[in-house]
């Protein structure tokens, strides 16, 4: 990607940036002030950066999208397929843009939930201490971008001691062609609070259009989220997300991620252990045939004593498409005790599809237990010989090998509806699979 093109693509962007609000809080007028003002400063990221160096956006330099508008006429009917049966509460976001008519809220004492207006109105000095505080974008471009241009947020607070027993559905649609939406979570959880919450991108149309989102995490003193983030977006899409989590003393943070769809898709995650003895647990899966490139990067940051940390990321690639995951662990020179595990397994299906890995450790501290491995293979002949011995075809065989080596993954989600969706996807890609 040239710089001129890259930079021509940020000043249309510039150019487009209106600082008009419907909001009257001007400390959110500021910050959108001064993420314009670090977007002014940046360029797009091209293979020639070490953090991008296997992942070629220079498509997305040659787009003139511009902000997806608001959209009102979308109907329950249209989406119903797409909830989730054990979510009392769902929050849905078309476009980027918070929808009242598509969404269900409970009323209850017990979970604060709803978008950015409401919050600003009851929550501001909350939303102030917490909102833009996690997902830095001093050297991010596309975490500036969204901060710049975003005009609405999913918000969740989950209050003191207090057990959210259903999940909370964050329902993101896309809709329209040739525009660029800016989704938004933030996610706060209380001392000795129990939060699960789903976080899902989906498409009613196949066209081209970019999603840019941030989500924000804080978990404080003994708290416990979990976190099941599902993309499936249209095949033309460019899904760039950033998400980052800030984990206080004894807290818990358990994330599944689910890659399926999108012609480009990039997930940065960000872990910070910023106390003692607190824990995460990080999984995720890509499944990607065609031309599809998925790239993960994650960062899990150990920063005082006694943490434990445990990943595992899977990839299975068919076709042309290509995988990449890059998984850092940080142990700090005061972080004494940690125990961290990092593990990168990978599938090939044709001989085409391909695979880039990169587990690393970056360890300052000398009484720790870390570990990391990666993997990449095929399907092994002899489990598909045996397969077939017992009456399978050689289709199925490979079928079942594949959903096996994914299912792994999605067996850990905890919401029943979507692991079944989950599993049909999976069968459906991969009956029939063949080097």
């Amino acid at each position: 990607m040239s710089e001129t093109v890259a930079t021509d693509y940020l000043d249309c962007l510039l150019k487009s940036w209106s600082t008009k609000s419907n909001e009257s809080s001007s400390w959110l007028n500021q910050l959108r002030a001064r993420a314009i003002d670090h977007v002014s400063t940046q360029r797009l990221p091209t293979k020639r950066d070490e953090e991008w160096r296997f992942t070629d956006i220079s498509a997305l330099a040659r787009l003139s999208f511009q902000s997806a508008q608001p959209r009102t006429n979308l109907r329950v009917q249209d989406i119903e397929h797409l909830y989730l049966k054990e979510a009392k509460n769902s929050l849905v976001f078309v476009d980027g843009y918070y929808s009242p008519q598509l969404s269900t809220r409970i009323d209850s004492t017990v979970l604060q939930i709803g978008n950015l207006s409401t919050f600003l109105l009851a929550h501001a000095s909350v939303l102030e201490s917490h909102f833009g505080q996690y997902a830095r974008f001093d050297n991010n471009v596309f975490a500036a971008l969204n901060t710049a241009f975003l005009r609405d947020c999913a918000l969740i607070i989950a209050p003191k001691n207090t057990i959210i027993a259903e999940p909370i559905h964050l329902l993101f649609i896309a809709t329209q062609s040739e525009a660029t939406s800016y989704p938004r979570c933030l996610i706060i959880g209380e001392s000795g609070s129990n939060v699960t919450f789903v976080e899902d991108y989906v498409s009613l149309q196949e066209a081209a259009y970019v999603t840019n989102s941030v989500t924000e995490i804080s978990l404080s003193a003994n708290a416990r989220a979990r976190h099941i983030r599902v993309q499936r977006e249209g095949a033309q899409a460019y899904h760039l997300a950033n998400c980052a989590v800030s984990l206080a003393h004894g807290s818990n943070y358990q994330s599944v991620s689910i890659s399926l769809g999108a012609q480009i898709s990039r997930y940065n995650l960000n872990v910070q252990l910023t106390d003692e003895a607190a824990e995460c647990e990080i999984d995720g899966l890509a499944l990607i045939s065609g031309s599809q490139l998925a790239d993960t990067h994650t960062s899990i940051d150990h920063i005082k004593p006694n943490g434990i940390s445990r990943q595992q990321h899977k990839c299975i690639v068919n076709d042309k498409a290509h995988a990449v995951f890059n998984g850092k662990i940080i142990v700090r020179p005061h972080a004494q005790q940690t125990n961290s595990s990092q593990s990168s397994r990978n599938l090939l299906l044709s001989k085409t599809a391909q695979i880039d890995t990169k587990p690393q450790l970056e360890i300052f501290a000398d009484d720790v237990k870390c570990a990391h491995g990666a993997t990449v293979g095929q399907l092994d002949q002899e489990e598909i010989f045996y397969l077939q011995s017992r009456g399978l075809s050689e289709a199925a065989a490979r079928s079942l090998l594949t959903y096996a080596f994914g299912a792994e993954i999605i067996d850990r989600i905890s919401v029943s509806s979507l692991r079944q969706q989950l599993e049909q996807t999976v069968l459906n890609q991969t009956r029939g699979n063949k080097l």
